[in-house]
Formats: C-alpha cells, structure tokens, sequence
C-alpha cells in the first residue's frame, strides 16, 4: 500500500521568496517596458514624412519651399534626438524602479524574517549555553555578558541557580523566606517579586531577563536554563 502523501507544501525559505519576489518583479517591469517601447512612435517617422514630401512634390522648386521643407528636415532630426534621449530616460527610470522594487522586497522579508525569530525566541525563552554565578566577586556570567550584581540581586539569582539544579520552581514567598531567613508565615509573595523585578533590573535588557527568569502561572519563578549548564563558585 503506498504510503500517504501530505497535501501540505512546506513553507518557502526566505532566500526563495526573495529570488521569486526579484523574477517575479523584473518579469513584471520587462513586459511593462515592451509595451511602453513598442508603443512609442518611430524616431524616424517624422524624417520619413518629409522626406516623402520631397518625393510626391516634384512642383516645390521655389527657394523659400525648398528652405521650409529644409527647416522641416531639421526638425525631424531634432525630433528623432529628443525621442532617442527619452527612450534613454525611460530604461533608466525602469532600472531605478527595478532596483528600488527589489530592495523594498528584500527589506520586507528581513522584516518578516526577524520578526518570526523574534517570536520562536520569546516561544522558547533564551538560549543559554552557559550561566556562572560568582559569589566572592557578585558576577553572574550569562553566555558571553558579564553582569555586575548587588549583594541581593546576586542572592536572588543564587536561589533561583540552586533551585534549578534541584528542578524546582520557587514562589515569591518561599524566595523571600530562602533569602532572609524567615519562616514564611512571617514573609509575603509580593517582597519575592519585587527581588525578582530588581534582580531582572540589574540584568539590564529587559526581554533577556524576562526570557530568562520565567513566570509560571500560580507556580512560581524559574531560571530557563539546563541545569548542567548552571555553574556556581
């Protein structure tokens, strides 16, 4: 029995869009120009006209006939000039409008692009290969950024640390009773989460420490990032 084929097309790359955008536009400015240059009147037509003038008019022997059928020549030529310079004109318009085309369309798929990678990001929270955490000198070492904490911030990220290896979630009232030593009768949700605001403060890049330090709903706070990835000194 053979097997069953999804109707469903995968999704064209952005590379792809770009290069169907760019045929899809020069096709579109190429049949545009054909028709505009067919339809333009011949540079000749007016020399040809006089000229025939000159032909089917044998009786025009007079100086000043002759002299207008000269300035008629003359005019042709001018004419057939200026129609030369627009044809000119007009291709680089085409190929101006051709670039401009294809830099709008690259700039929107940029757009587009960035904002889904915007978005896979904050779907799957930070990337973190490696987070250290260094009590004597209260450095915590994010990847490649390295953040200067206070004592309590650095103390709220240590819980959070220790918790994770543990594969805890911690709520506002069990940080604040870890950090201050309180049972937590005597401790609030809210003095928690107001350590868990100045610690992503002195992270700096808001999305970053939102994205780091995760909020789960009636759980608690938690670090997104692997536990083996965790290391404390």
């Amino acid at each position: 029995m053979p097997d069953h084929i999804s109707s469903a097309s995968k999704a064209p790359s952005p590379t792809q869009v770009i290069v169907i955008g760019m045929a899809v536009i020069v096709g579109i400015l190429v049949v545009a120009a054909l028709v505009l240059f067919l339809n333009l009147p011949d540079a000749n037509a007016f020399n040809i006209r006089v000229e025939r003038i000159f032909i089917e008019n044998d009786a025009l022997t007079q100086g000043g006939e002759i002299r207008l059928l000269e300035i008629l020549a003359q005019s042709g030529t001018a004419f057939s000039d200026t129609l030369a310079s627009y044809r000119f004109i007009i291709f680089v318009l085409l190929v101006f409008a051709t670039a401009l085309l294809i830099a709008a369309l690259v700039s929107i798929v940029f757009l587009v692009t960035l904002a889904r990678r915007m978005a896979e990001i904050e779907k799957s929270g930070i990337q973190v290969s490696s987070l250290v955490v260094s009590r004597d000198e209260r450095i915590v070492q994010i990847n490649d950024m390295e953040f200067k904490l206070t004592e309590a911030a650095l103390e709220t990220l240590s819980v959070l640390a220790e918790a994770r290896l543990d594969d805890d979630i911690l709520s506002g009232l069990e940080i604040e009773s870890m950090i201050s030593g309180k049972p937590e009768v005597d401790c609030d949700e809210a003095s928690g989460a107001t350590r868990i605001k100045r610690l992503r403060d002195h992270l700096g890049n808001q999305m970053m420490s939102e994205l780091l330090i995760k909020n789960i709903a009636r759980k608690g706070y938690v670090l997104a990032v692997e536990p083996g990835a965790i290391k404390m000194i």
